[in-house]
């Protein structure tokens, strides 16, 4: 809600009284304004709180002051704010009377009250009322975009009719409504297909409002799509004119819906090409230009650990089974909001997958129900035979962007396990249960140990950092630096800063993945004392 006169009597700080047109002030506040004119009308827009001293008003004049409080009521202005102490000890009574006739409420300033408190009171609040609206805009936002990845453009109307408090309707590029929310809004969207079809007729983007006696309440229509004739068209029937949330919640249906309709198969196709070209410049070794490249489509996947999935068919085709995958982690990192890469790679498919994410745990159910449906096959149906469409799936260990062509190769020689085991998946994970930390408790290796890391624990000793730990950190979070630094609780400047450090007092390049693997077993072996 927007600032309004209530609420300003009611600020603690401000100390303001009212003295007439009491029963009026939920009036919204547009603006509080200072002015000594005597007639400050030709500069007011309405909705102002008018602030005055009455330097050069005759206040004790009643017939002027009838004229003076009768003109700012015509003018819009909601209240008027009179200062005492200044030019008058206390408001005169033919001002009181004046704004008492007009209605017009007119509160007292204290002189301990300076105007630009009020100003700036006024200010906070219609500054808090808009980041309110803008706030609500962006969760619908949100909202309206879960939906279009969820439920599609049916999933966007009714989001939108709950966002506005109405309805809505999407029609195809003929006019005929192909979905409403909620059901009753299909008989009243109908109605508009001559408005529809006369706003298709003009240049996209084109929009119109439609009311009047004859409709119910008002309806905005906005054509949908990029080129020069709209594909379709959206209705939005409200009992108003939308407020800025609401209008936020209009323009990102429009924009997702644009997309809907314009969505096509060679857009698809173009955005596999993309993710073929991140594919290879991971496994490349180039994270960073795989970042450039994949921008906003896929940049979110390489901001946080991912697994890599290598599939492929039993019988050495890109099957049935392949598709179905596809589809299946690609539905559910949608439902979740999650980024995924899927690309076909001759015979294979080839998946990186938010680490712990949705898109992993649809791969791993659909694998288990596949290995299901082959133990135990339905009533009449015999075992599937190796050579049959069969599903092998092959899943790396969690792995971040520097890593990525040894995850690849974790979730290859995973499949090769399936492939000789005749499971569907197998997990890089688990053919590394038979960990290799009990072997560090050997004297020796802890001797190598302390003396690989010696010099950074001298370091510490002194006071002047924590290198071991953001060592630990950073190694443990495959070079990630926000991650690594979010675990310290440091900003990743000083982590930059840190592993700087360790490879000058240590003489010896991070970047060399040896090195990196000594330093973490060097760790793990000092952990286990």
């Amino acid at each position: 809600m927007p600032p309004t006169l209530a609420s300003l009597v009611n600020h603690s700080a401000l100390k303001l009284t009212v003295r007439a047109g009491g029963d009026r002030l939920d009036v919204p506040v547009r603006w509080a304004h200072v002015s000594e004119l005597a007639d400050p009308v030709p500069y007011m827009e309405g909705g102002e709180l008018l602030l005055i001293t009455a330097l050069k008003l005759d206040a004790e004049d009643r017939e002027a002051m009838r004229r003076y409080v009768r003109r700012l009521a015509g003018a819009g202005v909601v209240g008027l704010g009179f200062a005492v102490g200044v030019n008058y000890d206390r408001i005169p009574e033919p001002l009181v009377d004046a704004c008492a006739e007009e209605g017009l409420p007119l509160l007292e300033v204290p002189r301990r009250t300076p105007f630009l408190a009020i100003s700036k009171a006024v200010s906070a609040a219609i500054a808090a009322d808009q980041y309110r609206a803008v706030t609500a805009g962006f969760a619908a936002q949100r909202e309206l975009t879960r939906q279009a990845l969820t439920a599609g453009p049916e999933g966007v109307l009714g989001a939108l009719a709950a966002q506005v408090d109405g309805w809505a309707a999407l029609y195809d590029a003929s006019g005929r409504v192909v979905a409403a929310a909620p059901e009753w809004a299909g008989r009243r969207a109908a109605r508009l297909t001559a408005e529809v079809e006369r706003l298709r007729e003009r240049p996209a983007p084109a929009s119109s409002v439609v009311g009047g006696p004859e409709h119910e309440d008002r309806v905005e229509l906005h054509s949908l799509g990029t080129g020069r004739r709209p594909r379709a068209a959206l209705a939005v029937g409200t009992a108003a004119a939308p407020g800025t949330a609401e209008r936020y919640a209009v323009h990102s249906a429009i924009a997702l819906l644009t997309l809907t309709t314009e969505r096509s198969r060679s857009l698809h196709a173009a955005e596999q090409r993309v993710g073929t070209a991140v594919l290879r410049m991971l496994l490349a070794g180039e994270p960073d230009h795989a970042r450039a490249v994949a921008g906003d489509l896929y940049g979110g996947l390489l901001d946080a650990p991912f697994r890599v999935i290598v599939a492929e068919s039993a019988s050495g085709t890109a099957g049935e089974p392949l598709h179905e995958l596809a589809e299946t982690v690609e539905s559910a990192a949608a439902r979740s909001g999650e980024a995924v890469l899927a690309v076909p790679e001759g015979e294979r498919l080839v998946v990186l997958a938010a680490d712990g994410g949705a898109a992993v745990a649809a791969c791993t159910a659909y694998a288990t129900a596949r290995e299901a449906e082959r133990t135990l096959p339905e009533p009449g149906r015999a075992p599937a035979r190796p050579d049959e469409e069969e599903l092998l799936v092959g899943l790396s260990a969690p792995a971040g962007p520097t890593a990525a062509a040894a995850a690849y190769k974790q979730a290859e020689q995973a499949l090769s396990v399936a492939r000789r085991r005749g499971r569907v998946l197998v997990e890089h994970e688990r053919l590394a249960a038979g960990s290799v930390l009990p072997l560090l408790a050997d004297d020796a290796v802890k001797a190598f140990a302390d003396g690989l890391l010696r010099a950074l624990r001298e370091h510490d000793a002194t006071g002047r950092g924590d290198l071991v730990a953001s060592l630990r950190a950073w190694l443990s979070r495959h070079g990630q630096w926000d991650a690594a630094a979010a675990d310290l609780g440091v900003h990743r400047h000083t982590l930059r800063y840190r592993m700087r450090r360790v490879e000058e007092i240590l003489g010896r390049s991070l970047d060399d993945p040896d090195v990196r693997m000594e330093l973490w077993l060097a760790l793990k072996a000092t952990s286990t004392e």
